[in-house]
């Protein structure tokens, strides 16, 4: 198989309902995305791994599906991390200046004293996130590096994550022969696709409502401010049907795509939806309204909850951009309409941006989170190695090292 020009970069986004692998290519314009497979999650719940089997085989459907589409080889990935044991918080460090100017041997050591913390032994720090440094009382500086001054202030947005999670995915991984590069935040990747700058700096809150769980980032003055996992999703959602309309999980979660909507006023008295029913029963005919007064009421409950995050970390009043929605879940007919009603601000659906290639593919809020994988690793500068020609024996030793480790 042929190498390609640019550099290959991969985002794999480790769902509770879908596993989604983007490659992408590096070019002078960006990136362009060559390749995506996707594959039904069966081995996790709230976004935390509780069956490895299952998952592995996920994970290998779909990247098998992503080499096919891109004519490459993958062996190493940008990994998405999420679910209800990751915290965010702040922190702030001060060091001293050594040759009165900032170099970035300086700029390491502050970002190390802020990140010396004490966190509880089975929770590791995931990423040491910069807010603003201040330099002997000037703050609001964001890039230090060559200025004068003798003392260098750092204040910092840390995210942690339970140590079991995020070994649990590099094993799954690994399982395929697959090497993490990085384990990312997920609703920090989708971010990074489907905010824009100016949004980041007037303040804004991104909500994405994935599967198992509701993910919330907090941006104001170009920086994070607050991060939050809330454990609901578009799975609750499917279960209510499920159970409301007594009919079989994949089932509701067809009507749920098909019908649904989170704004009952918004629809026709006359429409009706065709519900099959459970243990070989004659399917029923219902008014389409029974359906959105089960939905509304669970995504009102949602956004009531994200309202209470976004006032706990008390960001109110500094989002003048709003809300961003993104994830599968938002597709939802009516949703943003419903979430400009609880919270009181503009509300828009967040769709990926800044890719080039197969842009049609992949520009829907249910593939946020892998393509900001993308552009996480191609800011990174990261590489996954092509598993072609050349790169056979580097391969052979990965899978070899992984053997020996589990």
């Amino acid at each position: 198989m042929a190498q390609k020009k640019g550099e290959i970069v991969v985002g794999l986004d480790i769902g509770t309902t879908k596993i989604c692998c983007i490659v992408g290519e590096v070019t002078p314009d960006g990136i362009d995305v060559i390749g995506i497979g996707t594959h039904p999650s069966r081995g996790l719940r709230k976004g935390v791994v509780i069956n490895i089997e299952a998952t592995v085989a996920s994970i290998r459907r779909a990247v098998e599906e992503a080499e096919l589409m891109a004519g490459v080889e993958i062996s190493a990935v940008y990994a998405g991390i999420a679910g209800g044991h990751i915290r965010g918080f702040n922190s702030h460090g001060v060091v001293a200046i050594k040759d009165k100017e900032v170099r970035a041997g300086d700029i390491a050591r502050v970002l190390d004293a802020a990140r010396a913390i004490n966190i509880p032994q089975d929770r590791e720090i995931l990423h040491v996130l910069p807010q603003e440094y201040i330099i002997d009382e000037q703050d609001g500086i964001r890039e230090p590096l060559g200025m004068n001054g003798v003392r260098l202030e750092a204040k910092v947005h840390i995210v942690t994550a339970a140590v079991s999670s995020a070994q649990n995915i590099i094993k799954c991984c690994a399982r395929t022969g697959l090497t993490v590069l990085d384990v990312v935040l997920e609703p920090l990747a989708s971010a990074e696709a489907v905010l824009a700058e100016e949004e980041k700096e007037l303040g804004v809150a991104l909500v994405d409502i994935g599967g198992g769980t509701t993910d919330l980032v907090i941006f104001s003055n170009g920086a994070i401010q607050h991060t939050s996992v809330i454990p609901l999703g578009g799975n609750h959602l499917t279960n209510d049907i499920a159970v409301g309309l007594r009919t079989p999980m994949h089932e509701a979660e067809r009507i749920k795509v098909r019908f649904g909507s989170a704004q009952a006023a918004m629809l026709d008295k006359d429409e009706t939806v065709e519900v099959p029913s459970v243990g070989g029963r004659p399917p029923r005919v219902l008014s389409r309204r029974i359906l959105c007064e089960i939905v509304e009421p669970r995504v009102e409950e949602l956004f009531q909850l994200v309202h209470r995050e976004i006032q706990k970390a008390g960001q109110e009043d500094l989002l003048a951009s709003g809300l961003v929605l993104t994830g599968g879940s938002t597709l939802l007919h009516g949703m943003p309409e419903l979430a400009e009603e609880v919270l009181g601000l503009p509300v828009r659906r967040g769709l990926p941006r800044g890719i080039g290639g197969l842009t049609d593919v992949v520009g829907s809020p249910q593939h946020a989170t892998a393509v900001g994988l993308l552009l996480y690793g191609a800011r990174q500068g990261g590489k996954a190695f092509l598993r072609s020609g050349d790169n056979a024996s580097l391969r052979d030793k990965f899978v070899g090292f992984f053997k020996e480790l589990f």
